[in-house]
């Protein structure tokens, strides 16, 4: 087996649909499995993938659905790394639809560059524009402060490290981090490294994985050869307040993991007091809003 696919949905039945057919009409010289790990939906999604899809037997045939408790983004795609048999595994989320050439394409890649150990191809919004987090820098103390307090955007020359500003979208490159929504991985870099550290519920799980590969010596590529639609966080927006919690406490939790023990007693109270006065703030000015915002 050449790829293994895995996709962890959480009430994203719509979704879903348009992810599945751009996965099943890929065109590959691989042989592919998709592993299906269906996070408790509970809004029809099991029942529409088996319907539409697994009663379709040259489907069924190379597709494994699991319904599991949703114990989280990280021991979703966990159980499905588990079960996987493909020599490069991709994680890839309800929420996006590849190119047609999308596999062969990052697959050829990756067999070309055993160094690598991690790939994403280019992610492209809804809106057209590149998804900055298919290309980041390790989020230390300074440069997650750029990144947050809005400083990458207004100089983006000096301040814009945190998503690769420096160089064009179409620039192939290294890497220090990808984002979670599309991260091929070889088994060899997967054997070494294993999948996400289950202390993260959701976010933040996909840099502390790229921290520990680049620690173990492969490197991670930028690869915008091909492409891949990033719908950007449709399930998530249905539990804002939640997703809102869980991303800025996967900040102190990365924090704590990489940063705390080489910190002050200074620079780790001001890291805290910045992390959940940024929560305190988003939390009220979403209540005012019905586009409500995670990230930015």
């Amino acid at each position: 087996m050449d790829l293994s696919i895995i996709i962890v949905p959480h009430r994203a039945k719509e979704e879903m649909k348009v992810t599945l057919d751009a996965v099943y009409n890929s065109k590959t010289n691989y042989s592919y499995e998709v592993i299906i790990v269906d996070n408790d939906s509970q809004d029809g999604t099991v029942e529409m993938i088996r319907q539409g899809y697994l009663s379709r037997p040259e489907i069924a045939a190379k597709t494994t659905l699991v319904e599991n408790a949703n114990e989280g983004f990280g021991k979703g795609n966990n159980r499905g790394m588990e079960m996987a048999r493909g020599d490069y595994i991709l994680l890839l989320n309800p929420d996006t639809k590849v190119a047609e050439d999308n596999f062969q394409v990052m697959v050829d890649f990756m067999k070309a560059h055993p160094e690598v150990g991690m790939a994403s191809s280019k992610l492209i919004k809804a809106n057209g524009e590149i998804d900055w987090a298919s290309r980041r820098s390790e989020p230390n103390p300074k440069i997650a402060f750029y990144r947050l307090s809005g400083l990458q955007y207004l100089m983006p020359k000096k301040f814009g490290g945190y998503n690769v500003l420096d160089k064009h979208v179409d620039e192939e490159t290294e890497v220090e981090c990808i984002v979670g929504a599309y991260m091929m991985i070889s088994r060899d870099c997967y054997r070494k490294v294993g999948g996400f550290d289950e202390d993260f519920f959701m976010y933040g799980e996909d840099v502390d994985l790229c921290y520990r590969v680049r620690a173990a010596g492969y490197k991670i590529w930028y690869y915008p050869k091909t492409y891949s639609y990033h719908y950007k966080g449709q399930s998530s927006k249905k539990a804002s307040a939640a997703t809102l919690y869980h991303f800025h406490n996967a900040m102190w939790i990365y924090y704590n993991k990489h940063y705390r023990q080489k910190s002050n007693f200074i620079m780790t109270a001001l890291v805290y007091l910045g992390i959940w006065a940024r929560y305190y703030l988003k939390l009220a000015i979403n209540h005012f809003k019905t586009d409500k915002a995670i990230s930015k």
